[in-house]
């Protein structure tokens, strides 16, 4: 997590890709089209399932950027 928090990456942006990957798989649902429906359906819930590990994600940003700087 370390080399993650050190390249610039928050929690915001975290929180920000989860709730887009929630609406990127309505969205592939939405534009399901013919024969290839179920496929369409199923890469919708795979890409909704992206979302509670973004969250979590950011949640261990989150706690990381409010911990208090260690001493060294």
């Amino acid at each position: 997590m370390d080399a993650v928090a050190k390249s610039g990456l928050n929690s915001t942006t975290a929180y920000a890709a989860s709730m887009l990957s929630v609406l990127l798989s309505i969205l592939l649902w939405l534009t399901r089209r013919g024969n290839d429906r179920a496929n369409a359906e199923r890469f919708g819930i795979f890409v909704g399932l992206w979302a509670p590990t973004l969250a979590i994600f950011g949640k261990v940003l989150e706690d990381r950027e409010r911990r208090p700087p260690e001493a060294s």
